[in-house]
């Protein structure tokens, strides 16, 4: 069962089938692990379902949050045991001067006290990995991302956090533009709607990336 299954339609997903997209294109030989936005504000301090944790945080998704956060571990703690590269593309506090159009369209987010920022402890960063403050969906966006990549020489993103209809979407979008090779495991995303979740993991699978389960992505990695 894919995520989509039940919300994109057979005939929809046949016409895709039909024209040709959903090829996998697989993976490099240095692969580096993205952790976007996993942060208190997005989880909540503790799992709880979706109307009960926006209590704490307007913008946290709840406890889909959480089991996407065990499966960031299993990969967190891959990447670590092979020494390659672990970075954290994340939204850093924002003051009342910063917010733009985003302040203008989602004006809760400009109200996130500072515990919200913290990285969610069973993932946070360690010694050596990079962290990536940005302002804007991408993770490329003004950032020094590909900067950084390339200096790593990185062939291979492996994409995971939060929202999939956000920022992990723009920065698959992204990633692949610069033509790295794309791993989004479906697993290991999570967003507060159901239904946006499934429909662009659908659309990143068909046009800009491989989409997999944790597990599966964890055997593709482990064949590097």
């Amino acid at each position: 069962m894919k995520p989509w299954d039940g919300i994109i339609s057979e005939e929809e997903q046949r016409a895709y089938r039909a024209a040709g997209f959903g090829r996998p294109t697989g993976v490099g030989k240095r692969p580096a692990l993205l952790i976007i936005d996993v942060q208190y504000r997005t989880t909540g301090t503790t799992p709880l379902p979706f109307f009960e944790a926006i209590k704490e945080f307007p913008t946290s998704c709840g406890d889909v949050a959480w089991k996407a956060v065990d499966n960031i571990k299993l990969l967190v703690d891959e990447f670590r045991q092979r020494g390659w590269p672990v970075l954290y593309p994340h939204v850093a506090p924002k003051n009342k001067n910063e917010g733009g159009r985003l302040a203008e369209k989602v004006p809760a987010i400009m109200n996130i006290p500072a515990h919200g920022y913290e990285f969610v402890k069973e993932i946070a960063p360690q010694p050596g990995d990079v962290l990536l403050p940005k302002k804007h969906p991408s993770a490329f966006f003004a950032t020094a991302l590909t900067s950084h990549l390339i200096d790593l020489q990185a062939d291979t993103l492996v994409i995971t956090g939060c929202s999939t209809s956000g920022c992990v979407r723009s920065s698959v979008v992204d990633a692949f533009a610069l033509n790295f090779k794309v791993l989004v495991p479906q697993d290991a995303v999570y967003d507060r709607s159901r239904v946006s979740h499934a429909v662009n993991l659908f659309d990143m699978a068909e046009k800009y990336a491989d989409v997999a389960t944790t597990t599966e992505t964890l055997e593709t990695l482990r064949k590097i």
